[in-house]
């Protein structure tokens, strides 16, 4: 069996302050999940949602951290910064791609959001777009 991507899981925005940025998209009819904070990527995040469509706002922890949401602020200023996509066995789908050449950065899949596991693939090797892969645990 191939392992492969479901669908959508959210896209990801840099923001600098999420308070204005949620307060932006409530007016917008979005309704608010929650906030937490993802150590492990040095970013606090809020998930909005309009109907199916999921929006992670991402406020980078230390705005001079060397990577990561802080660094993509600094260079581009707020705006996308990442498309994610679903995925039921993240593992399996790895495997794949590592036998195609393609590794995710930081060679590994990692603790996400809600619970979740995820991997991203460097924009070098998706045509530009930096892609969150996402398994979501129950």
């Amino acid at each position: 069996m191939t392992a492969g991507v479901d669908g959508l899981s959210h896209i990801g925005v840099a923001v600098g302050d999420l308070a204005q940025a949620e307060a932006t998209f409530a007016a917008l009819g979005a309704a608010q999940r929650g906030r937490e904070v993802v150590a492990a990527e040095g970013v606090e995040v809020s998930f909005v949602r309009f109907g199916d469509l999921s929006i992670e706002l991402l406020r980078p922890l230390d705005p001079e951290a060397e990577g990561g949401v802080a660094a993509f602020l600094r260079r581009r200023g707020p705006g996308v910064h990442h498309v994610a996509l679903a995925t039921q066995d993240l593992e399996a789908l790895l495997g794949q791609l590592k036998d195609a050449g393609v590794a995710p950065i930081g060679g590994a899949s990692r603790p996400g959001a809600e619970g979740s596991r995820v991997a991203f693939l460097h924009p070098r090797d998706t045509g530009g777009i930096l892609i969150e892969l996402c398994e979501v645990r129950a």
